[in-house]
């Protein structure tokens, strides 16, 4: 018992130090981001693909990673991030619970982590259809593109970039993430 205690400690420290070191990204010294976002949780449970985020440590390297939202019935939200270390290895998952913030339209979520890390979520826009989605984090800390299928057209992607940069992220800083096999690492 006393050594699965010091491994979570160990754990909640390495994720701690690491979610710090990007408060030193100049786009953390904006002004806090909102989201004017309306979300319907019914269409945007799922499965949603990361075609690029701004990887925390625990995120570099990652293949095939996406994140499948459930709807629980006390009213919040599971949030399984879902990820392969290489294309023919197996899929490994890190399990959330979300909840939403009151008054935000569905688009700001606290989701934790292992019962212990709380991460901010916001939605800062998503397609009409529901086929694509813009997640952000409040001081710009990570930011996601997500799609419901794997693959992005280029044109769409860059379309999605500038919106990024609209909410003042750097858009040097996403990195796409290999989601086929031939897909190229960053």
């Amino acid at each position: 018992m006393r050594l699965r205690q010091s491994a979570l400690l160990a754990t909640f420290a390495i994720i701690t130090c690491g979610l710090s070191a990007c408060a030193s990204d100049p786009d953390t010294a904006k002004p806090t981001l909102h989201s004017h976002a309306r979300v319907d949780l019914q269409l945007y449970k799922g499965t949603w693909y990361i075609i690029a985020n701004i990887p925390y440590f625990a995120e570099n390297g990652k293949v095939m990673a996406r994140d499948e939202y459930a709807l629980r019935s006390d009213g919040g939200i599971d949030n399984d991030y879902v990820f392969r270390r290489s294309f023919d290895g197996p899929d490994k998952s890190w399990h959330g619970v979300a909840t939403i913030v009151p008054g935000t339209d569905n688009a700001q979520w606290t989701v934790r982590f292992w019962g212990i890390l709380d991460a901010d979520y916001l939605v800062l826009e998503v397609a009409p259809d529901y086929s694509w989605a813009l997640v952000g984090h409040p001081q710009r800390k990570y930011g996601y593109v997500f799609s419901r299928q794997p693959r992005m057209d280029d044109a769409l992607y860059q379309q999605l970039l500038g919106k990024l940069v609209g909410y003042g992220y750097t858009a040097t800083r996403l990195r796409k993430v290999p989601q086929l096999p031939g897909d190229k690492a960053p």
